[in-house]
């Protein structure tokens, strides 16, 4: 049995991975801003307490021998209000004292959740490790890539294992896809921008959760990117998810060049939750080389797109008054502002 620390097991990911953990008999530590819902579980130590918090921090390395550092926790883009100053010292700073304090107290195994906002353009070919250089647009993406340049210089010390992931699916996975589910489950049309020909990858909570244990016995450091295998387009992928989820929704393209515009002036007026990465990738594909981490960590995804999509899909459709009613809980926990979004419902 060995005990962890996980950063942000409050959120829809960080909370999988708690879970899993808790499941196979380990005990968690979590340290989270928000309030965390299984907290008095056996084996679990919550503390609703932020990560830039020296103090905090200091004082719970010193109660705590970890065996391992899973950090998960990250200020999200999502919304049409931002808090520059948080999302960048919550995601860099954070991250710097983190690896600081691992360092100090000897725990070696450190495994960051990254992000594919690292990129916001279709390379035409999977994007590898090492090949392929990150250019972000957005701060999100920017502060989650200072975070990994922080962690480089602690790489011959600690066992730094960064995992870069694209969109994580599982049920509850709400946020900016529970606006999709909405369209879905009234039965609205689902827009795709362009002819729905582009692919754009997801991964499996369960999947990630699982590259994470993986990760943490590596021994040595690395950045590892990770992915759902035979992606099919997003016209596919919403279609076979309407028709298994018993919804009378059609797919049909909105014109890629005058949509975008349009996404760009909802951005700017901030009546969209939707920012510069989501209208620059929204017609594109994207898809990770994962040769990298089914070769070294010997990690191998499980379930596809559509099968990932339509569990969240069903989760909201089984728990949507409830869902509707959620405050105190993460951005991925909750439905995303639809904004302007709603005009087109109502047209659809």
């Amino acid at each position: 049995m060995a005990h962890y620390l996980v950063t942000g097991a409050s959120g829809f990911f960080g909370g999988v991975l708690k879970r899993r953990l808790l499941r196979e008999g380990h005990t968690v530590v979590n340290i989270d801003l928000e309030r965390d819902e299984d907290a008095g579980l056996a084996g679990l130590t919550s503390i609703q307490g932020d990560l830039r918090d020296r103090t905090l921090m200091e004082r719970t390395f010193a109660e705590h021998r970890f065996d391992a550092i899973f950090h998960a926790a990250a200020q999200l883009a999502h919304g049409m209000k931002l808090d520059e100053h948080l999302m960048w010292t919550s995601n860099v700073d954070a991250t710097a004292l983190l690896a600081e304090l691992a360092k100090k107290h000897d725990v070696k195994p450190f495994v960051f959740v990254s992000t594919n906002c690292l990129w916001a353009s279709n390379l035409g070919h999977p994007v590898h490790e090492e090949n392929d250089t990150p250019a972000p647009v957005e701060l999100y993406g920017r502060s989650k890539l200072e975070a990994e340049h922080r962690l480089k210089p602690f790489m011959d010390d600690l066992n730094v294992v960064i995992i870069r992931c694209p969109t994580i699916m599982d049920s509850g996975r709400l946020g900016l896809l529970a606006i999709l589910y909405e369209f879905i489950d009234d039965h609205k049309t689902v827009w795709v921008v362009g002819d729905g020909s582009n692919r754009y990858q997801f991964i499996y909570a369960e999947d990630l959760a699982t590259a994470c244990i993986q990760g943490a016995a590596y021994q040595g450091s690395g950045i590892f990117h990770i992915g759902s295998d035979n992606v099919k387009s997003m016209r596919e992928v919403y279609e076979t998810v309407i028709a298994a989820g018993g919804s009378r929704s059609k797919v049909r393209s909105l014109p890629k060049t005058p949509t975008i515009a349009a996404m760009m002036l909802a951005h700017k007026l901030k009546v969209s939750p939707l920012g510069p990465y989501h209208y620059k990738m929204i017609a594109e594909s994207f898809i990770f080389d994962t040769t990298k981490i089914k070769r070294e960590l010997g990690w191998q995804p499980t379930l596809t797109n559509e099968e990932m999509l339509l569990r969240a899909y069903d989760y909201y459709k089984q728990n949507r008054l409830e869902i509707a009613a959620r405050t105190d809980v993460s951005a991925h926990r909750k439905p995303a502002e639809m904004g302007i979004i709603r005009l087109l419902k109502w047209i659809s």
